[in-house]
């Protein structure tokens, strides 16, 4: 059985190195974590005060880049998106204000810092 927080973290519900308030195994430690997915923490919102999302991550197997913003869920704009590509059953549209292209572009240009993490809630 896969613990909540693993679960959590691999299908995208969770921002990486957000603790999840559920009971999770013993079993389940950070370095456990990192076995399942290497996150590297690029950058988040400088204005964010409680220091939530937006944010940008690189999957350091797979180079994959991941987003945590505000969920879109205004209809009209989901039907624009569709009609340019249309959304898989386990997709989400997130928005990132225009401060994040620096952090978009570090992830994209590789020059972020491998390994880092952000100012979340690690192992509590």
């Amino acid at each position: 059985m896969v613990d909540e927080l693993t679960f959590r973290i691999l299908d995208g519900r969770a921002g990486a190195g957000r603790a999840s308030r559920r009971r999770v195994s013993p079993l389940v430690t950070p370095a456990t974590l990192e076995a399942v997915v290497r996150l590297s923490f690029v950058g988040i919102t400088p204005d964010t005060p409680t220091n939530e999302c937006p944010a940008v991550y690189v999957d350091e197997d797979t180079g994959d880049f991941w987003f945590q913003g505000e969920r879109v869920t205004d209809p009209r704009a989901l039907a624009e998106v569709d009609g340019h590509s249309p959304l898989g059953a386990n997709e989400v549209v997130v928005k990132l204000p225009p401060v994040m292209k620096d952090f978009i572009l570090e992830a994209i240009n590789g020059t972020y810092e491998r390994g880092r993490r952000g100012p979340g809630r690690h192992g509590e």
